[in-house]
C-alpha cells in the first residue's frame, strides 16, 4: 500500500455520470465505540442515505463487518442491499440473501474455545456473527499480540478460515470472503451494474474494496489516516457527513437541470 493522496485533496465531482455506492459503517457512517452496540448514525446521516438510494434507484449498498441484521438496525428506516461480516453474508437488490457458513461442529468448537479463552483476558471481548468471529482488545491494547497467536493458531488449526485485522480488532472468517469479492458481486448486478462504483471506508478491512473499485476505474475513499490503496481521502467521520450532505445537493441540482 501507498499513502493515499493528502487529506486536504477534494475528491472529484461526481456530478453528470452514474454511481454506485458502497459504504462501510464503523469509523465511516459510524464514530468507532468501546463496545459495538454503542454505535449508532445520527437520524439526518439516514436520512441522507435514503435520499441517496432514492437518487440513484437504489444503487446504494452497505458494506461491512457486521452482521446484516445490525446494519438494518443501524440505517432504520432504510433497508439496502448489504453485505454483511465482510461479505459471508450478502443481501442483493431484490432481497435474496447469499450466504457463507461454518461447518457447525467447527463453529461450535471455535466458540467455546475462543470464549474460555478471553474469558482470561480482562477488557477483551469476542463477537460471535455465525460464519465468523470478531476478537476486540480496544478496552484491552495491552492484548493484542496474545490475541494474534490465538487467532493465528485458530487459522493453522482450521485451514478453511482466514485472518482478518482490523482497528482493535482481529477477525476469524471464511477463506474467499472479503469485501472486494462483495463489491464486484453487487456491481453484476441491478441497479449497480454498468455505473461507476464509489467505495467509502476506514480500516484494513476495506483495502480489497478499494483494489476492487479501483480496478473498475471507479473512486475509492479512505477515511482517516494511515497507508492505503484509496485515490482519495476524508479526515474523519463527520467530514463523510458532510461529503455526503454534498454530494446530495450536487445531485439534486443534476436532477433539477434536467427538467
Amino acid at each position: 500500500m501507498t499513502p493515499a493522496v493528502n487529506e486536504n485533496s477534494t475528491l472529484p465531482s461526481l456530478s453528470g455520470g452514474l454511481y454506485a455506492f458502497f459504504f462501510d459503517v464503523d469509523g465511516t457512517l459510524a464514530t468507532i465505540q468501546s463496545q459495538p452496540e454503542s454505535v449508532s448514525i445520527p437520524a439526518l446521516v439516514r436520512q441522507h442515505l435514503q435520499q441517496l438510494s432514492n437518487l440513484t434507484h437504489g444503487a446504494v449498498a452497505l458494506v461491512s463487518g457486521r452482521p446484516i441484521a445490525q446494519l438494518d438496525a443501524l440505517v432504520a428506516p432504510l433497508e439496502a442491499p448489504a453485505a454483511g461480516v465482510h461479505g459471508a453474508e450478502r443481501r442483493d437488490a431484490t432481497g435474496r440473501i447469499h450466504r457463507r457458513t461454518l461447518p457447525d461442529d467447527i463453529a461450535q468448537t471455535l466458540q467455546s474455545e475462543l470464549q474460555a479463552t478471553l474469558d482470561q483476558w480482562p477488557g477483551t471481548l469476542l463477537e460471535v456473527k455465525g460464519m465468523a468471529f470478531a476478537l476486540h482488545y480496544r478496552n484491552a491494547p495491552d492484548y493484542e499480540n496474545a490475541i494474534l497467536a490465538l487467532a493465528h493458531d485458530a487459522v493453522e488449526r482450521f485451514p478453511l478460515l482466514t485472518l482478518q485485522p482490523g482497528k482493535c480488532v482481529v477477525e476469524l472468517k471464511p477463506q474467499g470472503v472479503d469485501k472486494g469479492a462483495a463489491v464486484q458481486a453487487f456491481m453484476q448486478e441491478a441497479p449497480f451494474s454498468g455505473r461507476i462504483p464509489v467505495f467509502v471506508g476506514d480500516d484494513l478491512t476495506d483495502e480489497k474494496g478499494f483494489a476492487a473499485v479501483n480496478a473498475l476505474q471507479g473512486i475509492s475513499v479512505k477515511v482517516g489516516e494511515g497507508a492505503t490503496q484509496a485515490h482519495y481521502r476524508l479526515q474523519d467521520v463527520e467530514a463523510v457527513w458532510h461529503w455526503l450532505e454534498q454530494l446530495l445537493l450536487q445531485l439534486e441540482h443534476d436532477i433539477v437541470g434536467k427538467e
